[in-house]
């Protein structure tokens, strides 16, 4: 039997407020510092390695992060997800987006319909799709080839497929599957989209509007501002644009699209790069294969995170491990930091992925909660970053732990020698030396120029940047927020927090304020 109890009625927590705290200076000094290092990693799929040497966790930690995940039945619920029960309470649905790339459990029904079954055959549609475009099949108005993808969607229907398509980008230019360049338009603001046209072939570009309720009031005002500029060119729009929505929505069967491609309400929008939602522009970008190369990424991680033993599972101990921070040590943020260029929009990803989902104040039964939840995330990449807010996460007032990324080798296979070591060489080493900098510190009289350290960070390593390794780390972070949702006993697939400006913003709109909100209506003109 499954129970669904509050982080403060776990017994475990009371444990984990007793274990001696850690101290990194201590722990990384000297050879047992090095010992400590291959000690503290576990493996992951796609020739990846998560290492958490540098958190501030010892053995008895991590005994008592195992009897939490245990106590809270992580793994029991999230078993209980992948079979289909009725995880998203908000809204009283399945939670399935897993099903998009796998299927970890049994069959799982809507009403006749297998699901796994319906994500593959959109799967299927949508490579046929991409390949009759690659191959000349599926033309433009004028009977030419299309050569770019334009999606048009916002939040998960952006952030993630643009993330995932700037990651494999130059990957697919050097290994010869690059097909088509893929453009995103997201924001209602008008420059946005005028920047987008201006800059693509319009007569030449296929638009993919995506929006599950076909009814997002940003996408389908984007839509027009496209389909004006169509118009403009003396093209029917029909012949340039497909729909990536659900089966109920009014984009479904209609005839202003050379077709459409389904999703569910079964998957949320910021879970939903391994749906057709990043399917669609990520197949007419590198092609079919290469979607289905990342999708077996995203797999095999999923598989790796059914295991029960934290030490065999990355995402639940990296889990387990921000909420030890959060709410043990008391640390309210956490930095991404990818020190992968092609991994530039990864954070602005993740950030919607944890925040929308745990940042919560009441539990998954609706009831005021008494514990922090989710933690803010922001990042950039390396060695940007050092170059910007570094300072702070070195000599801030505040501790807070990172999240690095990095990988052995680029994705161009290009470097040169500078001054006896490559790009790529300097870049890891920077990042070898920022991990031990916030570690350990360094000690100075001069307190302006001290370094205090104790400060925590872990690292996903991988070989290079590929299909597979990005797949596996989309579903690695996936599954932490997920574990993170299970042990705050919060709901992490709804998200009521966006609606209530959706709403004023409606009542704007059509001049029905008074107050303040009038007072700030007439500020902005509108």
């Amino acid at each position: 039997m499954i129970l669904w109890n509050n982080f403060d009625e776990l017994k475990s927590v009371k444990e984990l407020e007793k274990v001696e705290k850690t101290d990194l200076r201590e722990v990384l000094a000297g050879e047992k510092g090095a010992e400590r290092v291959a000690k503290y990693a576990v493996p992951m799929s796609s020739g990846l390695s998560y290492n958490f040497a540098a958190k501030q966790v010892n053995d008895d930690t991590l005994k008592t992060l195992q009897d939490l995940a245990d106590e809270a039945q992580l793994s029991e619920k999230y078993e209980a997800l992948f079979n289909g029960e009725v995880i998203n309470t908000g809204e009283k649905r399945m939670v399935l987006h897993h099903m998009t790339r796998g299927q970890l459990g049994k069959a799982v029904l809507d009403g006749n319909v297998d699901k796994r079954s319906f994500y593959v055959e959109q799967q299927k549609k949508i490579a046929e799709f991409a390949n009759a475009v690659h191959a000349g099949k599926i033309v433009n108005e004028k009977g030419e080839k299309f050569t770019t993808a334009v999606q048009i969607g916002i939040g998960g229907s952006d952030l993630g497929p643009r993330a995932m398509y700037l990651a494999l980008e130059n990957w697919a230019k050097k290994n010869g599957c690059f097909k088509m360049e893929a453009r995103f338009i997201s924001n209602v603001d008008p420059d946005d989209a005028a920047a987008v046209l201006n800059g693509v072939d319009v007569a030449h570009s296929i638009f993919i509007l995506v929006s599950k309720s076909g009814t997002t009031l940003e996408t389908l005002t984007n839509e027009s501002f496209v389909k004006d500029a169509l118009k403009k060119e003396g093209l029917d729009a029909s012949k340039h644009m497909i729909a990536v929505t659900s089966e109920t929505s009014p984009l479904a069967k209609s005839a202003d699209y050379l077709a459409a491609f389904f999703m569910d309400d079964f998957i949320g929008g910021r879970y939903s790069s391994t749906s057709a939602v990043g399917g669609a522009v990520l197949s007419l970008a590198f092609g079919p294969e290469i979607f289905a190369r990342f999708l077996n990424g995203a797999a095999a991680e999923d598989k790796n995170a059914t295991n029960k033993d934290i030490m065999k599972n990355p995402a639940m101990l990296d889990a387990l491990i921000g909420v030890y921070e959060r709410n043990i040590l008391g640390y309210p943020s956490t930095a991404v930091l990818p020190y992968s260029q092609a991994m530039s929009r990864f954070p602005a990803h993740l950030q919607q992925l944890d925040m929308e989902s745990n940042g919560k104040s009441v539990n998954r039964f609706g009831k005021k909660i008494n514990y922090v939840t989710g933690p803010v995330i922001f990042g950039e990449p390396g060695t940007n970053g050092q170059h910007s807010f570094y300072q702070l996460l070195h000599q801030g007032t505040n501790a807070i732990p990172m999240q690095f990324i990095a990988f052995k080798n680029n994705q161009m296979d290009t470097d040169v020698v500078i001054q006896g070591s490559t790009s790529q060489q300097k870049l890891c080493a920077n990042v070898a030396a920022q991990i031990m900098a916030f570690a350990c510190g360094k000690q100075n009289e001069d307190l302006n120029k001290n370094f205090e350290g104790n400060r925590p960070s872990c690292i996903i390593i991988g070989k290079q940047l590929t299909p597979e390794a990005l797949g596996a780390i989309l579903a690695h972070f996936e599954n932490k927020v997920m574990f993170q949702g299970f042990i705050w006993n919060v709901n992490s697939f709804d998200q009521e927090g966006g609606q209530l400006g959706k709403v004023l913003a409606k009542k704007v709109l059509a001049h029905e304020t008074d107050g303040a909100l009038k007072a700030y209506s007439d500020l902005l003109n509108i």
